[in-house]
């Protein structure tokens, strides 16, 4: 959900939200997106807020208007968000990994043994 007092602007954690929903198959191609309304109802924000999420996926082509019907999930629009997702989001997040590793002195190796641990951990569903 929405983190009000976070850093993050809410109209960003909105349009994060929807692509979340598009990328685990809650929202399919060609299928039609929550208003700019519906939104505002959901999270209880200001419509505009709502509208400015919505104008950045419309703008990254996750999403199309159709006139007088509203907004839907493009045909490429979760394969766009993977691509998106592996390339930013991921290579944001090691960025951050290998900094705070070299902050500490955690070589290389121990940092891949430490990734598997909690890749299988989360796999058995211990972690």
């Amino acid at each position: 959900m929405l983190e009000v007092s976070g850093t993050k602007p809410i109209y960003i954690q909105i349009a994060d939200w929807i692509e979340t929903e598009i990328i685990e198959g809650n929202l399919v191609a060609d299928e039609k997106v929550y208003s700019q309304y519906q939104l505002a109802e959901l999270f209880n924000i200001n419509p505009a807020t709502a509208g400015k999420g919505l104008t950045l996926l419309l703008e990254a082509e996750i999403v199309y208007q159709r006139r007088g019907l509203g907004t839907f999930v493009s045909p490429d629009g979760r394969e766009k968000l993977l691509i998106k997702r592996k390339s930013e989001t991921l290579r944001k997040l090691i960025l951050e990994l290998l900094d705070e590793a070299e902050l500490l002195g955690v070589s290389n190796h121990h940092l891949l043994s430490m990734i598997e641990a909690e890749r299988v951990g989360k796999e058995e569903g211990t972690k």
